[in-house]
């Protein structure tokens, strides 16, 4: 519980004055709830057993007074409570999405989307329950406990003793409880991302799911996993459901003893009916909040393995961080003995290129033989292991990394939609200008079937683009890469979707912007690159020939093989 309070502590202090009402309301709440209990006293006493009449007149409005008081504390306590917890959830869910957006793709590629989702959603939907609810909850009950014992205290020291000795007891079986709570919590935890995870595999690839019919199979795979969260809750319910009645037992234990001393008490004089009513009636006040504290220290081991893991994202560092020096224009690129290193595997090995602006540079070779680490490293997903990269002269490191992307646009095979307008999509990331949006959808040979959508630019497009052909989209993210006017234009495999045609056009369309730009193009169909002004055969990570299209077919082995299985496909 302590850990708790001193993770959130730095979140708390910026609500000072929301604090103040709260604390303000809870302490309303003590008073009212003691002083509803201390009533007990004169409504006996004086009224029923001295049968005082005026007494009988101003009890009403007490009660009424007290009770008035206790629930204005309560709304006011619950209000700014739910506003401060709400509140800090929000923020540590902005921190937690800005802070995976910065981590390294190394990082990213190795955690399931389910489980940052599951993280981003059901953890910090735990934490939410802690600081809207818990740790209020924590706070009045503890006055509620300070003021009451107080109360029991006063009315019958000897009386408090047998309570006060008796209840603690039960610490020790709770302590144990705790402790098994906070493990299956963890476990349940890591469970249900699990699961989460393999609904989102699911609902990523539905289509070769149904076209295989192998629904059946997933079912199967995904029954293991809710199956699995199942018997995970199940153990941390068992043992939450373990609280209220150990501390029912010690309970009843305590007030037994209580009643049994403290009807002697009135027996022999020592006491009268209404302190002893009012006691008791102040002891079954004070087992109430103490059940919800223990049932609260249960809860919060739920809370308190739900922030470790969100903890442990937020302490991963990325290794790839931005300069400092804003980069202007790009006039040339240089790599300079670039190794780069995937755990145990090479990638890339040696690699020399020297790139100019006005220059067109295709990079091909079988499938992992290096094209797209290439790539990946000019926009830095990742740095290199060894060697550098030079653009115009500095190290490619030194810029920060925001001016870094300004200056280059990159175009992957797999293709982003935003579920957004064609406009929100073409410029994306920037103020949307219509009319460079209409120039850049025909540079990329889009605006044609654009203009003919429902509302032209400003139609929504579905989750994936679904509501455009594979050819539509890829055009699509071509314009957005042409909208940024980019210094390094990086194409990896982007005409795949597109038919002859359309890559024809496209291709006229680059050729007339190439002398702006620095172009990397990486290919399968070598008729995409016949023009390109240097070819670089890549191989096992490093580059086996480089030449023009002729000179390569003419001198290098392996460019002809590629050139061979195009031909038969």
């Amino acid at each position: 519980m302590k850990q708790l309070f001193i993770y959130f502590l730095p979140y708390l202090k910026e609500y000072k004055k929301e604090f103040f009402f709260a604390i303000l309301g809870m302490i309303a709440v003590a008073v009212g709830t003691t002083g509803s209990a201390h009533l007990l006293k004169p409504i006996l006493d004086e009224i029923f057993i001295k049968k005082d009449a005026e007494m009988l007149k101003l009890i009403p409005f007490a009660i009424v007074g007290v009770f008035l008081l206790k629930a204005t504390g309560r709304y006011i306590q619950t209000y700014y409570t739910i506003y401060i917890g709400n509140d800090i959830v929000r923020k540590i869910r902005n921190k937690l999405s800005m802070h995976l957006m910065h981590q390294d793709m190394a990082f990213l590629n190795s955690m399931r989307n389910g489980e940052l989702l599951s993280r981003t959603t059901n953890d910090i939907t735990r934490v939410q329950n802690v600081v809207s609810k818990l740790i209020p909850n924590v706070l009045i009950n503890a006055m509620l406990i300070v003021s009451l014992t107080g109360y029991v205290i006063y009315q019958s020291p000897k009386l408090a003793f047998y309570f006060l000795f008796v209840m603690p007891l039960a610490l020790l079986p709770l302590q144990k409880l705790a402790k098994k709570m906070k493990k299956y919590s963890r476990s349940s935890q890591e469970s249900a991302a699990d699961m989460t995870s393999r609904l989102t595999e699911i609902f990523n690839n539905i289509e070769i799911i149904k076209s295989n019919s192998s629904q059946p199979y997933e079912q199967e795979k995904f029954a293991k996993e809710n199956m699995n969260f199942f018997k995970l809750s199940m153990k941390q319910s068992k043992t939450g459901a373990l609280v209220n009645p150990v501390l029912e037992f010690f309970g009843s234990i305590a007030i037994a003893v209580a009643i049994y001393v403290g009807g002697q008490e009135v027996i022999a004089g020592h006491m009268s009916v209404g302190s002893f009513f009012a006691f008791v009636t102040a002891l079954f006040m004070l087992y109430d909040p103490i059940k919800k504290f223990s049932n609260i220290h249960n809860q919060m081991q739920d809370a308190i393995a739900a922030t470790e893991r969100i903890e442990e994202l937020l302490q991963t560092k990325p290794s790839v961080v931005s300069g400092t020096r804003t980069l202007e224009s790009v006039e040339e690129i240089a790599f300079k003995d670039v190794s780069l290193k995937y755990g145990d595997t090479w990638a890339l090995e040696g690699i020399d290129i020297q790139a100019y602006k006005g220059k067109v540079y295709a990079l091909v070779g079988d499938s992992g033989a290096g094209k797209s680490s290439l790539v990946n490293l000019l926009v830095r997903f990742y740095d290199a292991t060894s060697g550098k990269i030079l653009i115009n002269g500095e190290d490619i490191r030194n810029y920060t990394l925001t001016s870094l992307h300004k200056k280059i646009a990159f175009v992957t095979q797999r293709i982003f939609i935003f579920q957004d307008t064609v406009a929100q999509n073409v410029a994306y990331g920037e103020e949307v200008d219509t009319q460079r949006v209409i120039d850049a959808l025909k540079q990329a040979h889009a605006w044609e079937f654009v203009q003919k959508l429902p509302e032209g630019i400003d139609t929504y497009l579905d989750e994936f683009g679904t509501n455009l052909s594979g050819g539509q989209r890829q055009r699509i993210a071509l314009a957005r890469a042409l909208y940024k006017n980019p210094d390094v234009l990086i194409l990896d495999e982007a005409t795949s979707a597109l038919d002859n045609k359309s890559e024809q056009a496209i291709k006229e369309a680059l050729e007339g912007l190439k002398d702006d730009m620095i172009t990397f193009i990486v290919a399968h169909r070598l008729t995409t690159i016949e023009d390109a002004d240097e070819i670089l055969v890549f191989s096992a990570g490093k580059i086996a020939a480089r030449g023009t299209y002729a000179t390569l077919l003419q001198n290098s082995d392996a460019f002809k093989k590629l050139a061979q299985q195009y031909e038969k496909e």
